[in-house]
C-alpha cells in the first residue's frame, strides 16, 4: 500500500511541475519605446531589430516611440532584441519604465540629424514636421 501511495505521489509531483513550465510562445506580440526622432532613425532601429535572430517583425512609430515586434521566445528574448538596439546607438524604456542608454560609441555612430538626445536638432525637427503639414 505504501507503494502505491509513493508511486501515486510521485505521479503528481511530476505533473504539477510539469504543468509550472513557462511555455515559450513562437509568435509573441512584444512592445517598447525606444528613443529617436526621424525616417533614419526608424529605419536603423527596424534593422537593428530585425537582424536579431528569432525576431519575425518590426515596426517603429517615429510619433509615438514604440517598437512593436512579434518574435519567437524560443530562439531570443527581449533583451537581446534590446541589446542590439543599443548598439545600433538609440536608448530603450524597458518594461519597468526603466531607461536603458546607450553608450557614447554607440550614440555618436548614428547620423548628426539624429542625435535624439540634442534638443536643439528636437526643437529643428518637430520645425520641419510643422512646415511639411503646412504645405500638404
Amino acid at each position: 500500500m505504501k507503494k502505491i501511495v509513493l508511486i501515486l505521489s510521485l505521479f503528481l509531483i511530476g505533473f504539477s511541475t510539469q504543468s509550472q513550465e513557462v511555455k515559450k510562445k513562437k509568435n509573441a506580440k512584444i512592445s517598447f519605446e525606444v528613443d529617436g526622432i526621424c525616417g533614419m532613425c526608424k529605419k536603423r532601429i527596424e534593422t537593428a531589430t530585425l537582424k536579431t535572430k528569432g525576431v519575425k517583425f518590426a515596426v517603429w512609430d517615429v510619433q509615438t516611440h514604440q517598437l512593436n515586434i512579434i518574435l519567437d521566445e524560443r530562439k531570443t528574448d527581449v533583451a537581446s532584441v534590446q541589446k542590439n538596439i543599443l548598439k545600433a546607438g538609440h536608448d530603450v524604456i524597458g518594461f519597468d519604465n526603466k531607461k536603458i542608454v546607450a553608450t557614447e560609441e554607440a550614440y555618436n555612430s548614428v547620423h548628426p540629424c539624429c542625435k535624439y538626445r540634442d534638443e536643439e536638432i528636437i526643437i529643428n525637427h518637430k520645425g520641419e514636421l510643422k512646415k511639411q503639414k503646412k504645405n500638404q
